[in-house]
């Protein structure tokens, strides 16, 4: 055990083989030997002995613990229930292992046998837990319940009555056992019945959270819409904390339903059981000023009471008042926000919800009022910049600047004007550096987004067509960087814009420094691999899927592992989450589309003729039949917001992109996911030589297969129908909004037609396969045509491809992904184009055998060869010459690509400072370097594809 526990498994299954040898019914020293053999690699030796151990349904502890430990390890959590069914049946009073089999129900799911391990639990040893874990069982039969009906009417009613026979003989005990009833109650929607649990004698027992019971109250009192009770109790958590946003949000609500009512206070009782009750604008009016009065006593600033001014006038004029009610002018309340709150990073955020209460044509005006009261040094000169002297007037300026972008003036600006604040805000930028000298490095500079904002600016420039302002973006975010290395935003905004550019290898290293923590992987894996194959980073593509699967396939397990630890410690309210979040997960867009693309990066890189294919295929348990996505439930997680950014409302992301963009998506998935679905059936199709009897090839379950193949292709020309008619809506999505998927240039380059006709091509060969070759001239002439369609096609693929990745213009570096793109697009659909010609080959090459055969009977000096050969060695041939000139293409790339002297790039824009000159340089590298790289692994991989060819000719 402990050259296991050390990592030492070859050591760990010496010792186990000598214990063996003294002792061969030693049942531990076999599993600890199989746990050997599993960490070497040997999974089936490892099996068989477990289950060899495993038949003798052993009682001690230390073989089940370690088999439940080598179970874990090869991801068959259903073993250790067996394990353990038989282990209770043997020691039915140990209520040890009914705990370990009520968990390892747990780890599989199966709640019904939950239910009964607990309450067999509960009569050996009754405690109350466990008599809980099987009232949570009955909650998770009804969640999981596919009938609504049955879970409201069987499971939950059930799990009410257990609970409320532990009312009655008051068992009660801890706190998690009110929140299971409460739970219960909630789901059953008995709201009544859960307001009178949490504020009765049971609720006494809510104590672990702050607020618990009022949150819970509120919760029910929303539900049963009774306002004056939401009024009140809100209220009254005002008077104790006057700085708690939700309650300012819930007084607000019922105030204004309870005037909609027309809701008057009863004359002469109180107004309700949680006291005053405030019904009218007046008395919201009033409460505010107090709030605000108040605050002013106070030891710290309040921001709450401010905002909820805001707030309340915002929601006045939403009702059509606008200042009967004398709250102020929200400028000058906003001035007066930022005299007191302006150095705090958190002023921007606060006043971004309430700008649209300033009138357009006072922008100008209020920003200039803000900066008035700052306190900058210098600047008294013309073209001198007034600087902040303390980190206080730097963060009040921040704001400022923020605020400006957001107001639009920026965008306003013409490009000499928007060149010189960028000019003034790295001037900034750089200044502010000297403020943040003692800053650790895992700590952000305090001016890193002066230089954030310059870059949103040069991006509004290159949208505009000026192409050297995307360079410096570049130069000016790798400074950023190297002055705050731990800058997220910096590394997020160089990912986007290397990608953009067509350049992938820099990204790799940037996103591995973000060091992407678990549920990240699913939100903001999609900047990884929506660029990585498609700029031809094929390694790179397979390292960030990988990266993606692993944290998919590992949520399955950790769930589980949550869910126990929830038992275990009676936090019953989390368990629905888990289980939520693993559904999330398992329905993730990004899962379905990561899994999709690694099968099909897989057959690329792997599969180079069609017996490797169908072991690929095997390997994978993949088949033409099966569809694993979810497509009903998927479930977009992609975070779209994760780059901030400081624009209007209207140029900002809004709910229309997100819905465009999941069904752009989700169209991409689905023509990929059939394309997979398509190459996997190719291997079913041969079969071996036998009488053409039709009867026999139905046996084979080959004829089926076809159907299924052909049914498939026409799922695709659906799927790319839809996909032609959403990309001529012409959508352009904000730049820093979601990247637009690859369906566009799979469309337009070619390879889409390529890739369909060689799915037909299949379905003729097919044909004649079946019929034979004496009566097929028609399908014959029509393989041929088909042939020499598909070349000429393959060539203006080709031709889309041609043109320099990266070219000089006027001193700036212009460079062309889509080239790039369609490069790729172009090795895929070769690969496509051979699987399908060893396919046509497995079917062709018998006939000729045949053929051959019947010439030396005849002794004949002449038998006609069918013009179908002639046809498929022609295209043969074409396709060597075709890959050959792509190589020869992907040769003359490289040497461009080597030969590009960046140094004479005249950098002749003065503006730059020497500093800049530096990261310009390693800028313009990077993506040479990338597109390099780029190149070669496409021109690796054509080359395998160029010898398959070769070894094609009949």
């Amino acid at each position: 055990a402990d050259y296991l526990d050390n990592g030492n498994n070859k050591m760990a299954i010496q010792q186990a083989d000598k214990l063996l040898k003294k002792h061969k019914d030693l049942h531990c020293a076999k599993v600890l030997k199989a746990i050997g053999l599993q960490r070497t690699g040997k999974q089936d030796e490892a099996y068989a002995l477990a289950q060899e151990v495993a038949a003798l349904e052993p009682t001690d502890d230390n073989s089940l613990q370690a088999l439940t430990i080598l179970y874990r390890e090869m991801h068959r959590p259903e073993l250790v229930t067996k394990l353990y069914e038989a282990a209770v049946k043997k020691v039915p009073n140990s209520e040890e292992y009914h705990s370990h089999l009520f968990m390892a129900y747990a780890r599989v799911g199966e709640y019904k046998k939950m239910q009964q391990a607990g309450m067999a639990l509960y009569k050996i040893v009754p405690k109350n837990p466990y008599y809980f874990w099987s009232v949570m069982s009955l909650i998770m039969q009804s969640i999981s319940a596919q009938d609504e009906n049955l879970s409201k009417t069987m499971f939950l009613p059930l799990a009410e009555r257990m609970v409320e026979k532990m009312v009655k003989e008051d068992k009660i005990e801890a706190e998690a056992e009110v929140e299971l009833y409460y739970m219960i109650l909630e789901r059953l929607e008995k709201y009544k019945e859960a307001l009178d649990v949490v504020r009765g004698k049971l609720g006494e027992k809510l104590t672990s959270e702050l607020q618990s019971r009022e949150n819970k109250c509120m919760a029910m009192y929303k539900k049963l819409r009774r306002w004056p009770e939401c009024n009140a109790l809100s209220r009254r958590l005002l008077l104790k904390n006057s700085d708690d946003w939700q309650f300012y949000i819930t007084y607000f609500d019922s105030v204004f339903q309870l005037i909609d009512e027309s809701w008057t206070p009863p004359a002469e009782e109180e107004h309700c059981v949680e006291g005053e009750v405030h019904c009218s604008v007046e008395q919201a009016v009033e409460f505010i000023e107090e709030r605000i009065t108040e605050e002013s006593k106070s030891s710290r600033p309040l921001r709450g009471p401010y905002l909820a001014k805001l707030e309340l006038i915002r929601r006045l004029r939403h009702r059509g008042c606008n200042d009967e009610y004398k709250l102020g002018d929200p400028e000058e309340l906003m001035f007066q926000y930022f005299k007191k709150f302006g150095d705090k990073p958190c002023c921007f955020t606060d006043l971004k919800v309430f700008v649209d209460l300033l009138p357009p044509s006072q922008y100008t005006k209020f920003i200039h009022q803000l900066l008035e009261v700052i306190p900058l040094l210098g600047g008294a000169a013309e073209n001198e910049v007034a600087l902040p002297g303390d980190i206080k007037a730097l963060q009040q300026h921040l704001c400022v600047v923020q605020l400006s972008r957001l107001l639009g003036i920026y965008h306003a600006m013409d490009k000499k004007e928007k060149l010189r604040v960028v000019r003034e805000l790295m001037l900034r930028y750089r200044h502010g550096l000297e403020f943040g000298k003692s800053c650790l490095k895992t700590e952000l500079q305090f001016s890193d987004y002066y230089c954030l904002l310059a870059v949103h600016l040069l991006l509004d420039l290159w949208l505009e067509g000026e192409e050297a302002a995307v360079w410096q973006c570049l130069t000016l975010l790798e400074e950023g960087l190297a002055h705050s290395p731990s800058n997220a935003q910096f590394k997020l905004l160089l990912i986007r814009i290397y990608c953009r550019l067509g350049a992938f290898e820099p990204v790799a290293e940037l996103y591995s420094s973000l060091d992407a923590k678990h549920i990240q992987h699913d939100t903001i894996g999609y900047l990884l691999t929506r660029y990585a194959e498609s700029l031809g980073h094929y390694a790179a593509a397979s390292q960030s899927c990988n990266f993606a699967l692993r944290f998919f396939h590992s949520n399955q397990k950790d769930t589980s592992e949550y869910i126990i630890q929830a038992y275990k410690y009676g936090a019953f309210e989390k368990i629905p989450e888990f289980i939520a979040f693993r559904n999330r997960l398992n329905s993730s867009l990004h899962f379905a589309q990561v899994r999709t693309e690694r099968m099909l990066l897989d057959l690329l890189l792997e599969a180079n003729i069609s017996t490797s294919l169908e072991e690929s295929i095997k390997s994978m348990s993949l088949s033409p039949e099966e569809d694993d996505i979810p497509w009903k439930d998927l479930r977009d997680n992609r975070d779209l917001t994760v780059l901030f950014n400081w624009d209007p409302k209207d140029r900002d992301i809004s709910e229309e992109h997100r819905k465009l963009s999941l069904e752009e998506e989700t169209l991409w998935l689905r023509i990929r996911s059939l394309t997979l679905r398509l190459v996997s059936g190719l291997p079913t199709l041969s079969h071996p030589v036998q009488p053409k009897n039709s009867e026999k090839a139905a046996e084979n379950g080959v004829s089926s297969r076809i159907d299924t193949i052909r049914a498939l292709l026409q799922q695709l020309e659906v799927a790319l129908d839809s996909g032609r008619k959403f990309l001529e809506q012409k959508i352009q999505y904000p730049v820093l909004g979601p990247p637009p998927t690859r369906m566009a240039g799979f469309l337009s380059s070619g390879s889409c037609q390529c890739q369909t006709s060689l799915f037909y091509l299949v379905s003729d060969i097919y044909e004649l396969d079946t019929n034979g070759l004496e009566d097929s001239a028609e399908i014959q002439e029509r393989i041929g045509n088909s042939l020499k369609s598909l070349v000429e096609r393959l060539t203006d693929l080709f031709n889309k491809c041609k043109g320099d990745l990266i070219e000089v213009r006027d001193g700036t570096l212009k460079t062309h992904p889509n080239l790039l793109e369609n490069l790729v697009f172009f090795v895929e659909t070769i690969s496509i184009a051979l699987w399908v010609s060893s396919y046509c080959d497995s079917i062709l090459r018998p006939f000729k055998s045949n053929l051959q055969k019947k010439k030396k009977k005849k002794k004949e000096s002449s038998v006609a060869m069918p013009p179908v050969f002639t046809h498929f060695l022609d295209y043969v041939t074409e396709l060597q010459t075709l890959t050959s000139n792509v190589i020869d293409h992907i040769k003359g790339l490289e040497i461009i690509l080597t030969a590009l002297k960046l140094e004479e790039l005249s950098l002749k824009d003065t503006l730059l400072l020497q500093e800049e000159k530096k990261f310009t340089k390693t800028v313009q590298g990077k993506v040479q370097s990338s597109y390099h790289h780029s190149v070669q692994e496409i021109g690796e991989l054509l080359k395998k594809r160029l010898d398959t060819i070769k070894k094609l000719k009949i």
